[in-house]
């Protein structure tokens, strides 16, 4: 089954990249790079900066077991140098003691003497000579000895102050990053705390606004014929008399009115 899978797959990337061989010819490996180029680009835009903010802190976190690596290998080279420092020191010391011995079986050999008495022992004159020569080369051997372990030294020192000036401009580095991390992270937090406490945008409903500006201004219209209905009504009610009537004056005008008229009929007939 895997084999067949992998035959397949062979087959359907053979098949791609034979169909696009023949529609982009020599240009397809240029289609091919801008095309990946473009899906890099596309998801490194849809990553949240939390995750990035969180990524970079992880990265730095990572370089805190090299550093302590670091550290622990220039405390070897500072106690390697120390060492070295303590052994030159003492070299030094047995060259300069062993200077003091050479100079004096010179001077003995020098003398011309044929027996020469050290503490309770008596040497002579060809036995002082062999010890000077041995002791002669041995302390050319020692002198060359310690040139090397002078050498050696000052390339461990240097070495070390370079360590050192590495390390503290790594922890410099370090220190920086990490204060711009967490100023981008407070930035960030701001960023959020903002759009979340951001007011709501005003918004209205212009075809609602006008609706009811319509019906208020059908209110208004209807309150107004209101008004002049009232008016209107008001000029046909009859007003309450204030005065009052003379019911024995009333009388005499009705029977003069009626008795005019009568008078009037009756002539007419005549």
């Amino acid at each position: 089954m895997i084999c067949k899978a992998i035959k397949l797959g062979t087959m359907v990337t053979g098949g791609a990249l034979l169909a696009g061989g023949l529609m982009f010819g020599s240009e397809l490996s240029s289609y091919m790079r801008s095309s990946v180029h473009d899906v890099r680009m596309a998801v490194k835009d849809n990553i949240p900066l939390d995750f990035e903010i969180r990524r970079a802190r992880d990265l730095l976190d990572e370089i805190g077991p090299e550093m302590h690596n670091n550290v622990r290998a220039i405390a070897e080279q500072e106690v390697e140098v120390a060492t070295l420092q303590r052994d030159i020191n003492e070299s030094k010391q047995n060259m300069n003691e062993e200077r003091v011995r050479v100079a004096k079986l010179r001077d003995a050999v020098a003398g011309g003497q044929t027996s020469f008495t050290f503490g309770d022992m008596s040497f002579t004159h060809n036995q002082i000579t062999q010890e000077l020569s041995r002791r002669f080369v041995h302390l050319k051997e020692a002198e060359t000895a310690l040139a090397s372990k002078q050498q050696l030294l000052e390339n461990r020192q240097k070495s070390l102050i370079a360590a050192e000036d590495a390390l503290e401009n790594a922890k410099a580095q370090k220190a920086q990053l990490e204060a711009q991390i967490e100023g981008l992270e407070a930035q960030y937090k701001l960023v959020q705390a903002e759009s979340q406490t951001a007011p709501t945008p005003v918004q209205f409903d212009h075809s609602k606004l006008a609706q009811a500006k319509q019906v208020i201004g059908n209110i208004h219209k209807q309150l107004d014929v209101a008004e002049h209905v009232l008016a209107h009504e008001a000029k046909f009610t009859q007003a309450v008399p204030v005065d009052v009537v003379d019911e024995k004056d009333l009388l005499t005008q009705v029977d003069q009115h009626l008795n005019g008229s009568s008078s009037a009929s009756v002539a007419v007939k005549q």
